[in-house]
Formats: structure tokens, C-alpha cells, sequence
């Protein structure tokens, strides 16, 4: 099984920003954890702060890919773009969110990419990636 977490905006900086939402574990930290838990599955990381890097990394593998786990960040309440490239592939796309994205903001509360997405986890911290992973194993 070949599955990739696809990142976007801020989420580099997981570990340093807001640790008392995200947390104080690195992603790639968390990847390596993913990983080792995971071992037979090939996985892959792509993080982008760019909306056209993640609609083309969407597109690059959304037709040989068994799986791709998206946390678009702030891109899921506001890119159009993103929810067409994940329509217009045929790998499943399974959106996580770090946060409850319903207990923040209001605009939080929308999502271009729910319409689209096989599933959505959200609020289980970075163990959203682990439950997202699993979604594709059953």
C-alpha cells in the first residue's frame, strides 16, 4: 500500500506554533513515528505554504496512489482549487485536522475539501494522521 500525508500552510512550523493547539512534536518528528508504526506501508511526506505545490502534488500522484491524508490548513476554508484537484483524481483522500476545527472560528467551520474527501478526522491532535492511515488498512 502506497499512501502519502500531504501537508499545507503553517504546518512546517508544527512544534513551534501554538503548542497549546498543535503540540510540541515536529511533523517529521511524528513522520518517523508513522512510520516505524506503519512499516508495511510505503509513506510518504509533501508539505507546501503554496496552494498550486499542493494541487500539483494532488494531481502527481492522485492516479497511482492508493491513498492520500490531506491537511490543507487554512487552504481547506478557502480553495476552491484544492477540492476540484481532489474531484478530478481517483485516489481516495481522507481530510484530518490537528484541531476541532468546529470549536475554532467560524470560518474554520467550512471546508472546500468535506464535499469531496472519502472521510474527514478532526480534533484527535496528530493522531488524526494515525486514524486517517488506518481508515485506508480496513
Amino acid at each position: 500500500m502506497k499512501l502519502i500525508i500531504i501537508n499545507g500552510p503553517n504546518l512546517n512550523l508544527l512544534g513551534k506554533r501554538e503548542p497549546e493547539v498543535y503540540g510540541n512534536k515536529t511533523f517529521e518528528d511524528y513522520f518517523a513515528d508513522l512510520q516505524f508504526k506503519f512499516k508495511d506501508v510505503q509513506l510518504e511526506y509533501f508539505q507546501s505554504n503554496i496552494e498550486g505545490e499542493l494541487i500539483g502534488k494532488i494531481q502527481e500522484v492522485g492516479f497511482s496512489y492508493d491513498g492520500i491524508v490531506l491537511n490543507a490548513a487554512a487552504y481547506t476554508h478557502t480553495s476552491v482549487g484544492i477540492g476540484d484537484a481532489i474531484k478530478a483524481v481517483t485516489t481516495p483522500v481522507v481530510e484530518v485536522h490537528i484541531s476541532n476545527t468546529h470549536k475554532r472560528e467560524e470560518f474554520r467551520h467550512v471546508s472546500y475539501i468535506s464535499p469531496v474527501a472519502k472521510g474527514v478526522i478532526l480534533g484527535f491532535g496528530l493522531q488524526s494522521y494515525d486514524l486517517a492511515i488506518q481508515s485506508f488498512l480496513k
